[in-house]
């Protein structure tokens, strides 16, 4: 048995997310028509720290920007795991429609999780485009998904496991792996 190791700390996750907005701004040439999207549950609190990183970088006001994105029904596993817990989405009071829509979520793994989210997205309205920003891409793709903003890609192997631990939700901000061949 391994235990795990942190490969990103409070400081670094903050710097990450820094480095991310600042990448939003850049692909989009500023704020204008920007709404963040976070998949529960880690996913959405990332959002909220995004949008608090673009309100200090541009001075814009982002409270009505930003949202929660459930894709429980529009996952491919809901036969093997039906007792998946659901999230409220929450679509932000400028809506999706025609913008800019920043999918923001933990860890970027089989690529199954972006492609509910897509789905999802479909079912509420029509973006003028979609991003993803995650804090971690740990590569083993299934899907032809990439990340247009990564805080840290984090090869591993598909018998390790990567956490994000989040303060609202754990107590404490850290990325740890664990596992792996013996």
């Amino acid at each position: 048995m391994t235990s795990a190791r942190t490969v990103l700390g409070p400081d670094e996750i903050a710097r990450a997310l820094t480095r991310i907005a600042h990448e939003i701004l850049e692909a989009n040439h500023g704020p204008d028509g920007l709404v963040l999207l976070g998949i529960p549950t880690r996913g959405a609190y990332l959002a909220q720290r995004l949008a608090d990183r673009l309100a200090e970088i541009t001075g814009d006001d982002f409270s009505g920007r930003v949202g929660a994105l459930d894709v429980t029904m529009h996952r491919d596993d809901l036969r093997a795991t039906p007792t998946r817990a659901s999230h409220p989405t929450r679509i932000p009071a400028a809506g999706i429609d025609d913008r800019v829509v920043v999918l923001v979520d933990d860890v970027l793994y089989s690529g199954r999780t972006i492609r509910a989210a897509l789905d999802a997205l479909a079912d509420l309205g029509r973006p003028r485009a979609v991003r993803l920003a995650v804090l971690v891409d740990r590569g083993h793709r299934e899907l032809p998904i990439r990340a247009d903003s990564v805080g840290k890609n984090l090869p591993s192997a598909r018998s390790e496991h990567v956490s994000i631990l989040l303060d609202e939700v754990d107590g404490r901000d850290a990325v740890t792996i664990e596992g792996g061949a013996a």
